[in-house]
């Protein structure tokens, strides 16, 4: 079976490339480089010992997209590709719209015409409102606080409504909460252009050296600690998720929306505590002011997915935190030589 990735030289896109074909699948990956390198996938190739096709597009354009459905038989569709920066979508809210909205609506139109009937959604749990008590659950009131997750909402939205009117067709939303970490060979990993929006590629360019310091955004939010609280999982056992939604996708028609968390909500400080104690190291760090679109906190309860999808978070904030701070020894520039 062949799964195409759009956005599959990002970050997650790239982690989940490799545990696709580790679970026997082929796969084909587009994107448009904005915000990541063709080396990702390339180190895929060499940890998985198989080639992945990939073409250097915009899923906006749909003629190009429309080619690459031709060339290849595809049979299921997961789709990263889009802006993702919340505090960017804040600045820029256009931008983020038109990508994320037209990117996903060309998708689906091309995807009909070439028979593919199967989609994985990247959504987030940015669409769910503040208003909800912890932790989430999918059927919690849904209400965004920025751009970046209103995109996510009227994506499930265009999705969730195409796939009422095509009865044959299957899309599993996977709203998932703040992957970090990295593949443990050390040869993957989160590497963001210019300034991380991220906490952990904050933390781990500031232990190498590469950052002065570590702005913390805001210590003065509702939480034990006044820092930002959030569900963070490893980024493996996020793309070992995509994997059991292409399972369960074969096996279900019509939408269904999942959460893909631990169920444990740490904070910003929490983080900085565990990494400098796994790592055995100090962070410079200091307070700063909020960040426009942050929310207090957020964390999942993962147990529709762990009784649907069979699917659970295996990886420990140890593991996170080691496996983050071995990418960046081994690659303190990301990908760039």
């Amino acid at each position: 079976m062949t799964i195409l990735v759009t956005g599959g030289a990002g970050y997650i896109g790239s982690h989940t490339c490799l545990a696709l074909l580790e679970q026997g699948y082929d796969v084909v990956a587009v994107d448009n480089f904005c915000n990541s390198s063709p080396e990702s996938l390339r180190r895929v190739e060499e940890l998985t010992g198989k080639k992945v096709p990939l073409y250097e597009l915009d899923v906006r354009d749909e003629a190009a997209l429309k080619a690459v459905f031709a060339r290849h038989d595809i049979s299921c569709v997961i789709h990263f590709a889009g802006l993702k920066a919340v505090g960017e979508s804040v600045q820029l809210p256009l931008n983020y719209y038109e990508n994320n909205l037209l990117s996903t609506m060309t998708l689906l139109r091309v995807m009909d015409g070439a028979g593919v009937k199967n989609i994985i959604f990247s959504s987030s749990a940015t669409v769910y409102s503040t208003e909800n008590t912890m932790p989430l659950t999918e059927t919690g009131r849904l209400g965004c606080s920025n751009p970046y997750g209103w995109t996510k909402f009227m994506c499930e939205e265009i999705i969730t409504d195409w796939v009422k009117a095509k009865a044959d067709w299957s899309a599993v939303l996977l709203r998932y909460f703040n992957p970090v970490g990295a593949h443990p060979s050390g040869r993957m990993g989160e590497a963001p252009n210019g300034i991380p929006n991220n906490l952990m590629p904050f933390i781990t360019q500031t232990a190498c050296g590469v950052r002065k310091e570590l702005v913390i955004f805001g210590d003065d939010y509702p939480t034990p600690d006044g820092t930002c609280v959030r569900d963070y999982i490893h980024v493996m056992d996020l793309a070992e998720g995509h994997v059991a939604a292409i399972e369960y996708a074969a096996k279900h028609k019509g939408t269904e929306v999942f959460n893909l968390g631990t169920g444990t909500g740490y904070s910003v400080l929490d983080m900085v505590k565990a990494f400098e104690e796994v790592n055995h190291l100090s962070l410079p760090h200091r307070i700063g002011p909020r960040r426009a679109g942050d929310i207090a906190q957020c964390y999942a309860n993962p147990s529709k997915s762990r009784e649907l999808l069979h699917w659970t978070a295996k990886r420990t904030l140890k593991d996170m935190c080691a496996d983050a701070w071995h990418w960046q020894q081994q690659n303190p520039r990301g990908y760039d030589a």
